[in-house]
């Protein structure tokens, strides 16, 4: 049955609805913005969101954030607490034991079917310098930055848009427990190093040779990242 036989009444529930369209996608596009920015390391576990800094700096009106918010909230980014505002979210070891879950699978196999050198090879060639020059100038949240970029254009050898959707919500999660880390330097720069030896098996075609370094990666990092978490959670003895 179409819209049509569906009768008169079908249509007007969809003409009550018309003014939803426009703000919705405009609140798709303002959560793209704060992911994005979430990704990037600008907002802080924790952080209290101002709506009308935020509505204010992006010429959007408060419901528009609002459902902005709430799709962010649905991510696992934001949490909203009752007579408090909205916040962004402070992930715990489970949250980082499931991130690299999905990460091993969907990383994993992306590069496993690589047999040749991607048409995307630039791609990943200039996130990794990007890390380099990041690194060159002690800009440790750029080289997170990089870093987050190089494995997004990895998960993308998949050639698949809903595991791109899906990773662009899993690396801005990842960008917040990367703020748990102490020393950012310590933590991000050696990884760069194995981040260009990836690269140089994806250049050969060596998808089996690929997936074993990332798969190392991906433990050690998960790894490193639980420790840091158990250690912040331990109560401190005083002197």
């Amino acid at each position: 049955m179409t819209i049509a036989e569906g009768g008169p009444s079908s249509v007007q529930g969809l003409e009550a609805d018309r003014g939803m369209i426009s703000r919705t996608s405009t609140a798709e596009r303002v959560a793209g913005v704060l992911r994005t920015r979430i990704a990037e390391g600008f907002f802080l576990p924790g952080v209290r969101l101002s709506e009308h800094d935020i509505g204010s700096a992006l010429g959007v009106s408060r419901n528009t954030l609002r459902e902005a918010f709430r799709l962010l909230t649905h991510e696992r980014l934001l949490t909203h607490e009752l007579n408090r505002g909205v916040f962004v979210r402070v992930l715990s070891i489970e949250d980082v034991v499931d991130l690299y879950k999905v990460r091993k699978v969907v990383e994993c196999s992306a590069v496993r079917a690589v047999t040749e050198k991607p048409p995307t090879f630039a791609k990943l060639a200039r996130m990794v310098e990007d890390g380099r020059l990041a690194e060159r100038s002690e800009r440790w949240q750029d080289l997170g930055t990089a870093n987050i970029r190089f494995h997004s254009a990895v998960a993308e050898l998949g050639g698949s848009e809903r595991i791109d959707e899906l990773m662009r919500g899993i690396f801005a999660e990842l960008r917040l427990v990367f703020h748990m880390m102490a020393d950012p330097r310590r933590f991000h720069e050696p990884y760069l190093k194995r981040n260009a030896e990836i690269l140089e098996r994806i250049e050969a075609g060596d998808g089996v040779g690929a997936e074993a370094l990332l798969a190392q990666y991906l433990t050690d990092a998960e790894n490193q990242l639980v420790e840091a978490y158990a250690e912040r959670a331990q109560p401190h003895s005083e002197d």
